[in-house]
């Protein structure tokens, strides 16, 4: 998937709207107030139906019970992965961009951009916005920010696709593998397999750049001509753009790239992993490879972002594919409750403090007259 937006759990961005991820510079119309009220709206309807339609079936009191259990120091454990999971965000960016982002401007930009995915229904554009803000006022071109933009989504898509197949093949070895789960795989690597021909085609000469910016540009404006919008344009300029700035970058980064992006998936994964097992839902009753294969379709879940960081959706998928798998119902559930406070809300908080102290900054830049003589960044 290269869906439109901030990846909320993993802090990398990606898009789909166009080949190109610069920001518009036509006289654009922004969105309508009215039309971002309504999407506020049935985000928090969808949000609070999953909600009730969970906790109707569930007791929140045992829920409760489960979490209060759990020791300061199991508590406690799990804060300083989830910490990690927030430092591997940052990892990503590091390797996409040259010269290379720092590692303290990296956490402000990752963290910064994934606060305002988790709360802001559509907050991934505003995401993107502020991630070519931020790396424009450190110096990064717009081509460049372009580059890192995409080159992250794509590893970060190529991971969540392959992660499932991944999953899926440890469970069947394991003997857990129904006919439901085979199939799912095989889909699973096809579009893995689609993917990856797709990009290697785009990667491998300009003239097939041009071909498949040509043949995406073709079926979006079919898609688009159902909902009577515009026909796209200039996909294929954007696509032979885009293999020039990406070559070289992977010529000689393709494998920190690599790592990094699957580091920062399976942090989040571990954060999982070990709250369930902190509540006590053991081994034999969800195996380490049947929590990664729900985790990973819980990923791919929230591809089309319905609501702010996949709130609901993700907790409906984890808890309904968790219980399944075997694992009871309120440990489930307490395990998936305090995963999200430590992968969504805890984003926030520390998002909220690294915006503050970015703006403060950029204020007290701009109020800094110039020297003579020496440009200003």
């Amino acid at each position: 998937m290269l869906g439109e937006g901030q990846d909320a759990e993993t802090g990398v961005v990606s898009v789909s709207s166009s080949p190109s991820a610069e920001p518009a510079r036509t006289g654009r119309r922004p969105a309508p107030r009215t039309g971002q009220v309504v999407k506020a709206v049935l985000s928090l309807v969808l949000v609070v139906g999953i909600f009730y339609f969970l906790f109707k079936r569930i007791d929140f009191a045992d829920v409760w019970a489960e979490i209060r259990a759990m020791t300061w120091l199991e508590l406690t454990i799990l804060l300083l992965i989830a910490l990690w999971n927030l430092v591997t965000y940052v990892f990503v960016w590091m390797t996409v961009t040259t010269p290379r982002l720092s590692f303290g401007r990296g956490m402000v930009m990752t963290q910064s951009t994934t606060a305002v995915s988790n709360t802001v229904p559509g907050g991934a554009a505003i995401g993107i916005g502020m991630t070519y803000s931020m790396m424009g006022q450190w110096g990064y071109s717009r081509s460049r920010t372009t580059t890192a933009v995409l080159v992250s989504g794509v590893w970060n898509s190529f991971i969540k696709l392959g992660l499932p197949v991944f999953a899926l093949a440890v469970v069947a070895l394991q003997g857990r593998a129904s006919s439901a789960r085979v199939i799912a795989a095989l889909i699973g690597l096809a579009g893995l397999a689609a993917a990856i021909v797709v990009f290697g085609l785009m990667l491998h000469s300009e003239e097939q750049a041009r071909r498949v910016g040509l043949r995406a540009g073709r079926i979006a404006s079919r898609l688009l001509a159902l909902v009577h919008r515009p026909p796209v344009s200039g996909w294929e300029i954007a696509t032979v753009k885009f293999r020039a700035r990406t070559v070289d970058l992977l010529q000689h980064g393709w494998g920190p790239i690599t790592l990094a992006s699957l580091l920062s998936h399976l942090s989040l994964y571990l954060v999982l992993l070990v709250a369930l097992r902190q509540v006590g839902v053991s081994e034999d009753e969800v195996s380490w490879a049947e929590v990664l294969a729900v985790f990973a379709f819980a990923r791919l879940a929230t591809a089309i972002p319905f609501t702010p960081g996949g709130a609901g959706v993700v907790e409906a998928v984890l808890i309904g594919g968790l219980v399944a798998a075997g694992g009871a119902a309120d440990q489930v559930t307490a395990a998936v409750l305090v995963y999200r406070a430590l992968t969504w809300a805890l984003p926030i908080v520390v998002g909220v403090g690294c915006y503050l102290w970015w703006r403060r900054q950029r204020l007290e830049t701009d109020r800094r007259p110039a020297r003579p003589g020496v440009a200003t960044p």
